[in-house]
């Protein structure tokens, strides 16, 4: 896939779907809003979970053109899209966290992935907005780092696409560094989760007679 299908996509895409993506961000915020406020926790995986079945049929099955996103991409995201709606199903009162330091500055960052992209003379309709995949992970990959119980697979189905922002290399796509960032954090959140769960077995079996 060359750069220039890649930006084809992007541009069909943004043209007809603008005010669905709309919907979608928003949603997402106001779940957000209600997880924090309301303690209504499994909203934003609900919203989540609905955007990346989105994007995995919307943008990769009908307008992606390459077998790359109709055998890789799109498993990829509605998979993690039905892992999100039943992590919120089975962990429902899995209450979410403040972020971090650490995410406050990457949330920050991804939010400005449109502002950077036009920035960079990606103008509409070839600007990367937040509900287009590289974006969508990244908030993804934030928001879930905000609670305490995570599914493995989910984790590394995102960190496997953050991955993918080496591609800024090959596309042209800068702002993708910005996934790649957000990629590495995954890594360090699984390390940390693996690396806890361990700290917690070591002193149960030393409290053991």
């Amino acid at each position: 896939m060359n750069a220039s299908l890649f930006w084809n996509v992007i541009a069909e895409y943004n043209k007809h779907t603008l005010l669905i993506q709309f919907v979608l961000l928003s949603f997402i915020a106001i779940s957000i809003i209600a997880a924090y406020l309301k303690h209504i926790n499994f909203l934003p995986k609900i919203a989540l979970g609905i955007s990346c079945l989105f994007i995995g049929i919307v943008f990769f099955l009908y307008y992606g053109t390459q077998p790359i996103q109709f055998f890789f991409a799109a498993p990829l995201y509605i998979v993690s899209g039905i892992l999100f709606i039943y992590e919120a199903k089975i962990n429902k009162a899995d209450a979410i966290k403040k972020p971090s330091i650490v995410t406050s500055i990457l949330f920050i960052l991804v939010l400005l992935y449109p502002a950077i992209s036009y920035m960079l003379d990606h103008k509409y309709p070839f600007t990367v907005l937040l509900i287009m995949p590289c974006p969508l992970i990244s908030l993804c990959i934030l928001i879930y780092s905000c609670y305490s119980k995570r599914n493995r697979l989910l984790m590394l189905l995102l960190i496997i696409w953050g991955m993918t922002g080496i591609k800024s290399l090959i596309f042209n796509v800068p702002e993708d560094l910005i996934l790649l960032i957000c990629g590495f954090y995954g890594i360090y959140l699984m390390i940390a989760a693996k690396s806890s769960e361990k700290g917690l077995l070591t002193k149960q079996i030393s409290k053991e007679p």
